[in-house]
C-alpha cells in the first residue's frame, strides 16, 4: 500500500535535509520528498489510497547499515540464525547488514556466500551482505577461495574472531583483496600477547583475579596491519577498535593518505571495564575486552573528529547456558542491534558530542561507502529503506523485549531513552510501533 509519512524530521546529510517535512512511499521507492506543507492536499493528487502516517516528533533517517555481525548461520543456530538475527535488524533500525564468516562451516567458499544471501531474501527483513573469510576454515594458514566468493556477493574478507598471526598472510589478503576493491576486515589480536587474557590488564584484572589483555595485543597488529597496507595499497579496514593507542595509529595513518577506516562498537564507546563488578557477569566479556574509561573517551572523540568512520555493533550472540559459566570459560560477545541507536542517541546525540547528520553518516552512510554499496539517499526515486525514531520513547532491555534469540547484552536491565519506532525496507514496514511486522 503506497503510504505517506507526515511530519516527521527528515534527517540525511547526503541530501542537505534537517527539517520537519512529508516522504511519499509507492512501489517501494520514495516518490516525492516535500518540505512545503503539500501534504495538505496528498488526498488531491492520486494518493486518495495511501496510508497517512503522523510522525510528529519523530526522526527519518536513512535505514542504517551495520557492517560487523554475526547470525550463527549455518551450524550454530541455538545462538541465532538468519531468521532470529534479520529480526532484530529490524527491531533496531536497520535495513542492511554485512554477516561474518565464523560460523560452521566457515563462509570461506562461495555457495555458503549465495545462501546467505537467499536466505536474507527469503526472509525479507533485512538485506544480508556476507562477509568472506579471509582464510580457509579461519586457520590462518592458506587464502580462501575471494576471487569466486567476490563474484558471488561478498563485500569484504575477515577472519573476525582471530588475528591473522602471519604478516605474510595478511599482505597477500590486502593485495587480492583489492582486485576486487574489497576491504580487509581487521580483528586486531596478537596472540603471544593476549594469550589466555579475557579482561583488559591492569585495573579490572587485577580487582577481578582474572587473566589480563593488555592493549598492547590490538595496537602492535593495527600497526603492522597499517604498514602492509601502505605496502600493498589494499584497503584496510580495523574492526571493534577498543584502544587509545590503536586510534592514534588509525590518526596517523589517516594523515599519512593511507587508505585506512576504523570502526568502534557502543559497548567500547559507552561501557568500560569497571562496568565488571565481582559477581563476574559474563555478558560483559566480550573481545576485544572492555577497556579503561580513558580509552572510551579517546574512541568518542574519535567519533566526533572523524577519525573512527563507523559504528558497528559486533552483534555476538550466544545461548544462556553458554554464557550462564565461569568468566574464563564463557565465550566472548554480546548482542547489540536493538540497542545500538538508543545507545548512540544516549551517550553522543543527547549529550551534545555529535548530532543527527553525524549519526547518520556513521550508522547509514560510511559502511555502505566503506563496501562499495550503492547510496541509500531519501530521495525521489531511491528505495524507501528508512529508520523512524522517537526520541521521547524508551528502549527497555529485557528478555520481552528483544527480537534476538540471545540475551547476552551488556545494557542488561537498563532503560534506554529513544526507541526505534518503524524500519521500512523497500517501502513496507519490517518493524512498526513494538512488532516485527512478519
Amino acid at each position: 500500500m503506497p503510504k505517506v509519512l507526515v511530519g516527521g524530521r527528515i534527517v540525511d546529510p547526503q541530501k542537505g535535509y534537517d527539517a520537519v517535512g512529508t516522504i511519499f512511499v509507492r512501489d517501494g521507492c520514495i516518490a516525492a520528498v516535500s518540505f512545503d506543507g503539500e501534504e495538505a492536499g496528498w488526498a488531491d493528487a492520486g494518493w486518495a489510497d495511501a496510508e497517512r502516517i503522523d510522525l510528529s516528533g519523530k526522526i527519518i533517517i536513512p535505514g542504517l547499515f551495520d557492517m560487523h555481525v554475526h547470525f550463527r548461520e549455518p551450524g550454530l543456530e541455538h545462538k541465532e540464525d538468519i531468521e532470529t538475527g534479520s529480526r532484530a535488524a529490524a527491531r533496531g533500525g536497520f535495513t542492511g547488514v554485512a554477516t561474518m564468516a565464523n560460523t560452521e562451516p566457515v563462509v570461506d567458499h562461495a555457495q555458503l556466500v549465495l545462501t546467505q544471501i537467499q536466505r536474507g531474501k527469503e526472509i525479507g527483513l533485512v538485506d544480508i551482505f556476507p562477509i568472506g573469510a579471509v582464510s580457509k576454515g579461519l586457520e590462518g594458514k592458506e587464502l580462501s577461495e575471494m576471487g569466486d566468493m567476490a563474484s558471488a556477493g561478498a563485500v569484504a574478507f575477515s577472519d573476525d574472531g582471530h588475528g591473522i598471526q602471519h604478516s605474510g598472510l595478511m599482505r597477500l589478503a590486502l593485495d587480492y583483496a583489492k582486485l576486487w576493491d574489497c576491504p580487509v576486515i581487521t580483528h586486531s589480536q596478537d596472540e603471544g600477547l593476549v594469550g589466555d587474557g579475557v579482561v583488559n590488564e591492569g585495573v579490572a584484572s587485577t580487582r577481578l583475579g582474572l587473566a589480563g589483555w593488555p592493549s598492547q595485543g590490538e595496537v602492535v597488529q593495527i600497526l603492522r596491519d597499517i604498514e602492509l597496507a601502505e605496502l600493498t595499497g589494499g584497503r584496510l579496514h580495523v574492526g571493534h577498535i577498543s584502544t587509545a593507542a590503536g586510534v592514534e595509529a588509525v590518526r596517523a595513518a589517516k594523515a599519512r593518505g593511507l587508505n585506512v577506516t576504523a570502526e568502534a562498537t557502543p559497548h567500547h564507546l559507552f561501557l568500560t571495564e569497571d562496568d565488571i563488578t565481582t559477581e563476574y557477569e559474563t555478558y560483559y566479556k566480550v573481545n576485544p575486552p572492555l577497556r579503561a574509561g580513558t580509552d572510551a573517551q579517546v574512541l568518542a572523540q574519535a567519533v566526533v573528529d572523524g577519525t573512527i568512520d563507523v559504528i558497528s555493533t559486533d552483534h555476538a550472540p550466544h545461548a544462556a547456558h553458554e554464557k550462564d559459566l565461569e568468566f574464563e570459560r564463557a565465550p566472548f560477545g554480546m548482542i547489540g542491534l536493538e540497542t545500538s541507536l538508543p545507545a548512540v542517541f544516549n551517550g553522543l546525540v543527547r549529550t551534545g558530542r555529535i548530532d543527527w547528520n553525524r549519526l547518520v553518516t556513521l550508522m547509514a552512510i560510511r559502511p555502505r561507502q566503506i563496501l562499495r554499496l550503492a547510496p541509500l539517499a531519501i530521495e525521489e526515486g531511491a528505495d524507501a529503506s528508512l529508520c523512524i525514531f522517537d526520541p521521547e520513547g524508551t528502549t527497555p532491555v529485557d528478555r520481552d523485549h528483544l527480537a534476538s534469540k540471545s540475551a547476552n547484552c551488556g545494557f542488561w536491565g537498563r532503560t534506554l531513552a529513544g526507541a526505534v519506532w518503524g524500519t521500512l525496507l523497500r517501502g513496507e514496514f519490517t518493524y512498526r510501533d513494538g512488532k516485527v511486522t512478519r
